[in-house]
């Protein structure tokens, strides 16, 4: 779910400004995964530009700030949002732990990396959602060391049906910035993709896989 439209175009036009969001449907990126896509995501990039980053975790701390008024930590999914959770945990004056994707394989094989108190509520960010596996991944993490987890916020979201069921069935509440569809509309709006691969773009987060 994204929390308003305007604050979504807005994104869009900043990951697209930044090449954050690269698109190329006539040789389309491979993911780890395997799957074939038209566009690549990469928000770590928008570290890079201190306006753009100031921008987004700002934004992203105004609504957690709306929503919570009580103490609770903020979590980045290691690695692409450690950088930018601790700037919204800056923002908000709270305390800031990073969650791994699988526990450390060494030493005390922990999953979550700092300092963190039994039934404080825990927000998780996260930089980019596809398929939501490594979202879901840090968020059980949470909730196995039976810790309180709110919901999580994303930069950008793909919508896929997949991960829109893998919350759900979890109960967990998840919000975005920005989302694919926003985003296409964006890149033809500002002709960084032609207007007739409009079509192929939304049939593509359709079924991705085939």
């Amino acid at each position: 779910m994204i929390i308003n439209k305007k604050l979504a175009i807005q994104t869009a036009e900043l990951l697209l400004q930044v090449n954050a969001i690269k698109l190329n449907i006539e040789n389309p990126f491979t993911w780890s995964s395997g799957i074939k896509s038209p566009i690549y995501c990469d928000n770590r990039l928008i570290l890079s530009y201190p306006k753009i980053r100031k921008f987004i975790s700002n934004e992203i701390s105004k609504f957690i700030d709306s929503k919570i008024q009580k103490e609770f930590y903020v979590a980045g999914v290691a690695t692409g949002s450690i950088a930018i959770g601790m700037l919204i945990a800056e923002n908000l004056n709270k305390p800031f732990v990073y969650v791994r994707p699988e526990p450390k394989a060494h030493g005390t094989n922990k999953q979550i990396e700092g300092v963190i108190k039994k039934k404080v509520p825990v927000v998780v960010i996260e930089d980019l959602i596809s398929t939501g596996m490594s979202s879901l991944k840090a968020c059980n993490s949470i909730i196995e060391n039976k810790l309180d987890l709110v919901g999580l916020t994303s930069i950008f979201t793909y919508g896929f049906d997949e991960a829109i069921n893998n919350f759900n069935n979890k109960k967990i509440r998840n919000y975005s910035l920005s989302s694919y569809n926003y985003l296409i509309e964006e890149a033809v709006n500002l002709d960084y993709a032609k207007g007739n691969d409009l079509e192929m773009l939304k049939k593509w987060r359709e079924n991705p896989k085939e």
